[in-house]
């Protein structure tokens, strides 16, 4: 099986490397006969797509690149895309996705560095750390003292591989977990488990909540204002998903006008904000680069074994266990 790497020519911190790729294949001695190629240019992915039966890749050279009805006559031996993101929703409405080729993502990969930044955001906003860093901009010594986070109620939505990781980190402290994701099945790090169309039901419980969902037209807008006002006041956000499943100026006004506490978000709509947008000075408010969930140290590696994971399914007929349903959006 041909494999190819096309990594984006600018990229300086994540690009998938020969070494990496032969230290991948000694974790896994049963891959070894796979032929990979590696190229960040227009002349090695023309050349290593036509024979090409699989691309490892990121979301935003597939997006680039195959535009509706143009991977066959790029690629024609193609069966499977496997982007190192693990939200794509930049690629929907994968209507230029043909039926014979696999779509993966690279679910799998985040959770260990998710569950960190989940949970330190979480502890940074029992601890007011947002208003404490608003506090010191200002040069003002104003004690806001806090409680533990053991017997407090935090709310994830969302509990796959980050969510999921962000509930365990949330239970080990002893926190009320409840979930919430497409169906009502349970999880083991919550207590108990709706579905999301009885979000409502549960928000009035949250002193937390945490984003972690993937973005889908069912998933879009899902906190808006109506929603964040049914959260008890002083309740506090935390958005590691998609800047774009909740209101983001309303999480803004909300803060200003009291009725959150704080928030934490990975993610904004646009992305980067632009330096004169209201989300960097609204008090409450902590802004982080959209880097939450990524490990330099650990995230190719991992990627790679992933990647193997459903190339092993695909030999033995099996399900890929990080195949993308366009119909579900993930």
């Amino acid at each position: 099986m041909r494999i190819h790497v096309q990594n984006p020519a600018d990229e300086a911190i994540f690009p998938i490397t020969p070494r990496q790729w032969s230290d991948a294949i000694a974790r896994a001695p049963d891959m070894a006969g796979l032929q990979a190629s590696f190229a960040s240019d227009d002349t090695g992915y023309a050349q290593a797509m036509r024979e090409a039966e699989v691309l490892v890749t990121w979301t935003r050279i597939v997006h680039e690149r195959f535009p509706k009805g143009a991977l066959p006559g790029v690629a024609p031996k193609l069966r499977m895309i496997f982007c190192t993101s693990a939200g794509l929703d930049r690629l929907a409405p994968f209507d230029w996705l043909p039926d014979d080729v696999l779509l993966l993502n690279n679910r799998g990969t985040h959770a260990a560095k998710a569950g960190e930044y989940g949970i330190m955001a979480l502890l940074m906003l029992a601890n007011n750390i947002p208003f404490f860093a608003d506090r010191q901009r200002e040069g003002q010594w104003q004690p806001r003292f806090a409680s533990v986070l053991a017997g407090r109620t935090v709310c994830v939505v969302g509990l796959g591989s980050l969510g999921g990781a962000v509930a365990q980190r949330a239970k080990q402290f002893g926190m009320r977990v409840i979930g919430v994701r497409s169906s009502a099945r349970p999880h083991e790090a919550c207590e108990r488990v709706v579905a999301q169309d009885a979000l409502d039901s549960v928000l009035p419980e949250a002193e937390f909540l945490v984003l972690a969902c993937p973005l889908t037209p069912q998933t879009q807008g899902l906190l808006d204002r109506r929603r964040m006002e049914l959260l008890p006041r002083g309740a506090k956000l935390v958005n590691i998903g998609r800047g774009a499943l909740w209101d983001q100026e309303a999480v803004c006004d909300l803060l200003d006008a009291g009725h959150l506490n704080g928030a934490v978000t990975d993610v904004a709509v646009p992305e980067p904000l632009p330096p004169e947008h209201r989300a960097w000075r609204t008090p409450g408010l902590f802004v982080t680069p959209h880097m939450s969930s990524d490990d330099p140290g650990t995230y190719n590696d991992r990627s790679l074994d992933i990647l193997f994971e459903n190339i092993r399914a695909l030999r033995s007929g099996q399900p890929c266990p990080n195949r993308v349903e366009p119909g579900r959006g993930y």
